[in-house]
């Protein structure tokens, strides 16, 4: 994985963190949002482990960039921003997880084994509201599934209409790891369990016609 922070102190505590949990390897670090995206294309790690703050003050531009370029990256925001608007954009930009800096190391690991699994992970003091954030009572979008990135979206409807996960990796000329990984954060955010319960609440919803 790569660590980007702004603080050498930070990526000092969380390598030792995975250091001490074993399995986990830190092949890359970055300072920087150039460094970031640079150690990133080269790395092309499993998992990026980036705070908020060293890509521009909650700017997450940077996050779909890296999501973008580098979909078998799983990203996982590691800030001390308990802000909701914050963790929505990382999450709306492609984030895989967020978690706050006062995790203990065991979250720390689990989330780091969630997003390179392509998992969602949610810290747990944010998961208590992130139902409410995932659906605004004042929400009055016409896509019935806003937590959903574009990306997801695409793939949900394929999903709703029937298709494999082989043969939609094919439409869009990607690895079918990368559509595994878009499939695995459409169930978290949905709420559901397998494909079959995708299915049913996207078509419930008008997808996939």
């Amino acid at each position: 994985m790569v660590l980007a922070d702004t603080q050498p102190a930070i990526r000092h505590g969380v390598r030792s963190v995975l250091e001490r949990a074993g399995g986990l390897t830190v092949i890359g670090e970055a300072s920087t949002s150039s460094e970031v995206v640079a150690e990133t294309m080269r790395c092309r790690p499993d998992v990026l482990v980036v705070d908020v703050d060293t890509i521009g003050s909650g700017n997450c531009l940077l996050v779909e960039q890296i999501a973008r370029a580098c979909p078998e990256t799983g990203i996982l925001v590691f800030s001390a921003r308990d802000c909701d608007v914050t963790v929505m954009a990382a999450i709306r930009a492609g984030a895989r997880g967020y978690l706050l800096k006062n995790a203990d190391p065991d979250q720390i690991v689990r989330g780091i084994q969630a997003v390179a699994a392509g998992e969602f992970l949610i810290g747990k003091t944010i998961a208590s509201r992130f139902g409410a954030l995932m659906h605004p009572a004042n929400d009055h979008s016409p896509y019935p599934f806003p937590q959903l990135t574009a990306k997801e979206r695409e793939v949900l409807d394929r999903i709703a209409a029937g298709r494999s996960n082989v043969a939609i990796a094919r439409e869009f000329a990607l690895a079918s790891k990368t559509i595994s990984n878009r499939v695995s954060a459409i169930f978290a955010k949905l709420g559901v369990a397998d494909r079959a319960q995708a299915i049913v609440m996207a078509r419930d919803a008008g997808l996939g016609r």
